[in-house]
């Protein structure tokens, strides 16, 4: 207990408050003798970042026992399913400070209820890079988290009956295999689609300022 107060930087008496509040799991036992691991530093130092940017201990407590109860990476991935995006690994630290005071664990409940994050050990992952950035953007521009969120969902109702179609389209022509090869040509679709709406959603914006000037 003394060289894992050491190398975290705290005191023994603050590492037993911490066991205390259950922030920290039980050390290994053999014995009399309790084994620390890295699991239980980076658990400490994580703490440490939480506390730096403004969590409070309950708050973290909540945080921690949200994560614990996500999902694992192993689930949230499928193994060995086709997947055209990139799972990012995270630290709860990282990720606070990629959604700066955006990280309670209502947020972290709904994400994982979306299957945007799981959990790996001390790590969590998020299941796309692409959502990842665009959701922490968008938390930048004064959108809450929740907000982002909530929109997710939205668009995931969306996208699976976009799938659903697209894979009936190519399944009653083709194969597994096909629907595979030929699923960029579904995105790209979507993503013209998408832009063409926006630009229509745009021109709406305008006609009564245009019918104004006339």
């Amino acid at each position: 207990m003394e060289e894992l107060a050491r190398l975290a930087g705290i005191t023994v008496r603050t590492l037993r408050f911490y066991r205390e509040r259950k922030l920290l799991p039980p050390p290994r036992r053999e014995g009399r003798i309790a084994w620390y691991d890295d699991h239980h530093l980076a658990r400490l130092r994580t703490i440490a970042a939480l506390l730096e940017r403004g969590h409070t201990l309950n708050g973290i407590a909540e945080l921690a026992e949200a994560l614990e109860a996500g999902r694992d990476v192993a689930d949230l991935l499928g193994v060995g399913t086709p997947t055209e995006e990139e799972p990012v690994r995270l630290t709860p630290e990282e990720l606070a400070a990629r959604f700066e005071g955006e990280v309670t664990p209502e947020n972290l409940a709904a994400a994982m209820e979306l299957g945007y994050l799981g959990t790996d050990g001390d790590q969590i992952v998020h299941i796309s890079r692409r959502l990842l950035d665009v959701s922490s953007a968008l938390v930048r521009e004064g959108i809450p988290l929740a907000e982002v969120l909530a929109a997710g969902a939205r668009v995931r109702a969306h996208v699976d009956d976009l799938a659903e179609m697209f894979a009936a389209l190519i399944l009653r022509h083709g194969t597994e295999a096909d629907l595979q090869r030929l699923r960029p040509l579904a995105r790209s679709v979507v993503e013209a689609e998408l832009s063409l709406a926006l630009d229509r959603r745009l021109r709406k914006d305008k006609e009564p300022e245009n019918e104004q000037q006339v």
